[in-house]
């Protein structure tokens, strides 16, 4: 039985030894120096401090490999890793660091100056020397001998409702979990070459590092730059020959957006997965048109049910304003649909907040008791013994079919004139026309106006109303249109619904709204 994570690695580097497990923009790392790199660092944390362990380590870290041999290197010293952004507002690292307080931090030479400013005083771990620090195969066995799989690997940090970030702590046993369901159903093996796009400070990349890894595959870590000059990117693809994706259904729109495959086509794709928002048939049927014989998937899941809990395989057509099933839930993880009364929904149509039970749960939000215990709270369906779920705060149904149907969150559900509005349903519509490139909605409750912010250098009011005059009621018509040249994102490669609302409060939109 897998009680760690590094047993991956350990199994792919008896294997393949020679072979590139990752490569970055300027270099690769093969298994075999994978495996004595993080487990110098694992001693160098170890001996730093009296093999005390299950304790948080902050990476800083950057889209390069030394991220990845980090993790690695602090798992094998017992202890978790959180991931930190380089890049992340030095306010918000110090709300996370306060959250945390961590015993140590890796660090890379060319970073110490900026660590040393929003964490002095924080223990450095230097990379290049730590890698250095010669194994002590003693110590690292009594840690490995004292872990077990409930025991914490990472904790990555979202951003709270009250603008203090929640850390949530994930365990071996849930990562271990969702590799092996990953790896088992859509067959990944050995041979496979993974292109990352999801940052390492977010949940989402954990499941093409911990395939990779399984599976004694390669990971290229793909540049950033590529990501805004679509023709590069799909060159890369091909000329590396990457044929597994599990993007941001963000970056997935990017390159449909921008009609990437008009000159070259990645035919070499196997495997195209999404997940982090809603993909809208738009944009995958412009994919599914130029790669027709590759596998698309759609994974749902938040950071707190370890990245995926559920899956759709792609099989059928869909017309650009259907929407897309979230499917099935994965093996040894079960979904329960709760309407407002705690009740079962089972019957098709009928909405209820998607819960999910099983050891894909987090251990919960570090140092957080108070929301650790709204969130992950006891099924109230069973009143015999202690069962944690997770209350997503997410609407779905089940189709005729039994597949579950994302519908919105549960804050994107409004009563505007008497009726109950979904919003995301407006959202599908007008994300599924032609000259619209991204859009959303929310609801300003003071006004009780529906505002559609929305992309489309072709698109404007007149033409929206037109096109859904025939497919809602008119109680559902946005009251508010704000275009906008290129929607913000955030960190995670998703539109910052927060920071749009934010500017709609301050008026900075005004010149905007139509």
């Amino acid at each position: 039985m897998n009680y760690s994570v590094l047993e991956y690695l350990e199994k792919s580097a008896s294997r393949v030894p020679s072979k590139p497990a990752f490569v970055d923009e300027t270099k690769s790392i093969t298994y075999k120096d994978l495996l004595n790199y993080s487990r110098s660092i694992g001693t160098e944390i170890a001996l730093q401090f009296k093999q005390s362990i299950r304790n948080p380590v902050v990476v800083f870290v950057d889209r390069n490999l030394e991220s990845l041999v980090s993790f690695l290197g602090v798992a094998a010293s017992g202890n978790f890793y959180v991931p930190i952004d380089i890049q992340m507002p030095k306010g918000r690292i110090e709300l996370i660091l306060k959250t945390l307080n961590p015993i140590a931090s890796v660090v890379l030479d060319k970073d110490i100056e900026f660590v040393n400013s929003v964490a002095p005083g924080l223990f450095q771990v230097r990379y290049e020397e730590a890698i250095l620090t010669p194994e002590d195969q003693s110590v690292l066995s009594t840690i490995r001998r004292r872990i077990i799989d409930r025991d914490p690997i990472y904790a990555t940090f979202t951003s709270g409702s009250t603008g203090i970030p929640k850390g949530v702590i994930t365990c071996h046993q849930s990562v271990i979990d969702m590799t092996d369901n990953l790896v088992n159903i859509f067959g990944f093996r050995e041979e496979n070459i993974f292109g990352n796009q999801n940052p390492f400070y977010f949940d989402a990349s954990i499941k093409d590092i911990y395939c990779t890894l399984s599976c004694g595959a390669t990971m290229h870590i793909l540049p950033k730059s590529h990501f805004l000059f679509q023709g590069k990117l799909v060159d890369y693809l091909i000329e590396q020959k990457i044929d597994t994706i599990l993007w941001s259904a963000a970056a997935i729109a990017l390159l449909a957006n921008s009609q990437a495959f008009e000159e070259k086509k990645p035919t070499q794709l196997k495997h195209v997965m999404f997940s982090g928002e809603v993909m809208h048939n738009k944009v995958l049927n412009y994919w599914r048109k130029n790669l027709p014989d590759t596998q698309f998937v759609n994974l749902y899941g938040p950071t707190e049910i370890t990245s995926v809990c559920t899956y759709y395989k792609i099989e059928k057509r869909f017309l650009d304003d259907e929407v897309l099933p979230i499917g099935i839930p994965f093996p040894n993880s079960e979904i329960l649909l709760l309407d407002e009364d705690n009740k079962l929904v089972t019957a098709p149509d009928q909405q209820g907040e998607l819960c999910v039970k099983g050891c894909c749960l987090a251990l919960g939000y570090y140092n957080n008791p108070e929301k650790t215990e709204e969130a992950f709270c006891q099924n109230p369906l069973n009143p015999f013994f202690p069962e944690k779920i997770y209350r997503t705060g997410d609407l779905a149904k089940y189709n005729e079919l039994g597949e579950i149907m994302f519908l919105s969150r549960k804050d994107n559900q409004v009563k505007h004139m008497g009726q109950r509005v979904e919003l995301g349903e407006i959202e599908i519509l007008v994300n599924a026309l032609d000259k619209i490139e991204a859009s959303f909605c929310f609801y300003d409750h003071e006004e009780k106006k529906i505002i559609l912010v929305f992309q489309g250098q072709l698109a404007d009011k007149k033409y929206i109303i037109a096109e859904l005059k025939d497919k809602i009621s008119k109680f559902m018509y946005p009251n508010t249109f704000i275009k906008m040249e290129t929607m913000p994102y955030n960190l995670n490669g998703k539109i910052d619904r927060t920071e749009i609302k934010k500017w709609y409060s301050n008026g900075e939109l005004k010149a905007n709204v139509v």
